[in-house]
């Protein structure tokens, strides 16, 4: 996560592999070509996500329920839709 408290600039990247690998993508799922359905409960085990911190939980329990009020979220899948960028 490049800017964990960053939830305006919420997105997928996928970078030099992983765009090549999406069975690495863990529950991930590419729904077009500039939009993916991320896990709610994979981003805040991700790498660089601040752990124990109730201010950014509380941050993201907000975007969470925002995006849920906008149509944003599959709750079949429990997921967050999310645009995504590939960078090789």
């Amino acid at each position: 996560m490049a800017k964990p408290i960053d939830f305006c600039g919420f997105k997928l990247v996928l970078k030099g592999p992983h765009a090549a690998k999406p069975s690495d993508l863990k529950g991930i799922a590419l729904v077009d070509h500039g939009n993916a359905l991320v896990p709610i409960d994979l981003v805040p085990i991700l790498p660089g996500c601040p752990k124990d911190n109730e201010t950014w939980e509380a941050a993201y329990a907000k975007m969470v329920a925002n995006a849920r009020d906008r149509g944003w979220i599959d709750a079949k899948a429990n997921a967050i839709r999310a645009h995504s960028e590939t960078r090789f």
